[in-house]
């Protein structure tokens, strides 16, 4: 039997590395990480107000650069995430995220889908009889997969290369699959774009699935580094299903 998620993982593979130029100290207040700190040195070097003139603490300095919508300065800093248990569905959706982002995808073409994982849509979560139906459709397709995968091989028993041979199998195969079957991605952005996707995603507008998931890396963002996501707040929406509002758009 396949196992099936209902909820995603959300791990943390990189952040920011900040080293200050000892001849271009700043005058640092309050508690901040790294990245803070570098989008931060990045915005005073503009104006070589390194010695913090208005005494600001580094979270009040990024809260300013996001109400003046000097958006670049973030740019500097970048986090790179791991997601599993989210479907092909979701990230055909999240790759249309470009600017600023940088994908690597578990591959069907490499990577034996016979012991694929599933998704189940949130929409469906609850209603025991829509589960079982679409239970039903996904391993259906996942033994079609398997039996296609075992006939390609045979038909293809001329092909010297076996690794080669087990590609060309599993691509074709691979088009019974539904959107459904789990997939894992690493993705890094940064924080600019972080900022315009979870403006997107976690809306009420979005999907239940990515929004689901820009909640969960919204919330994973702020514990990294509060001061670049101090303005959105997560909320229950009218549908019953969490969402996120920002205070300012696309700095």
């Amino acid at each position: 039997m396949p196992h099936f998620y209902t909820e995603p993982k959300v791990s943390v593979l990189s952040r920011p590395s900040f080293a200050e130029p000892s001849h271009l100290p700043v005058q640092w207040n309050g508690e901040s990480t790294d990245g803070e700190r570098l989008s931060e040195f990045a915005g005073r070097l503009c104006y070589m107000s390194q010695k913090n003139p208005a005494n600001r603490t580094t979270r009040d300095y990024l809260e300013n650069i996001k109400k003046q919508g000097h958006g670049s300065v973030l740019e500097h800093a970048n986090y790179s995430l791991l997601f599993e248990g989210i479907s092909r569905s979701l990230t055909h959706e999240l790759v249309r995220h470009r600017a600023g982002f940088a994908y690597s995808q578990l591959s069907q073409r490499y990577v034996d889908e016979s012991d694929a994982a599933f998704v189940i849509p949130p929409a469906i979560i609850g209603d025991d009889a829509l589960v079982a139906q679409w239970k039903a459709q996904v391993e259906a397709a996942q033994a079609t997969y398997i039996s296609l995968v075992d006939k390609l091989m045979e038909r293809y028993a001329w092909v010297a290369d076996k690794v080669h041979r087990r590609k060309m199998a599993r691509e074709a195969a691979r088009g019974v699959l539904p959107n459904s079957t789990e997939t894992k991605i690493v993705v890094t952005a940064n924080v600019r774009a972080w900022r315009t996707m979870l403006e997107l995603r976690s809306g009420e507008g979005a999907e239940q699935e990515i929004r689901r998931l820009a909640v969960m890396v919204l919330r994973t963002l702020q514990g990294e580094a509060p001061g670049f996501f101090s303005d959105f707040e997560v909320y229950t929406a009218e549908d019953r299903v969490e969402s996120a509002r920002i205070s300012y758009h696309k700095v």
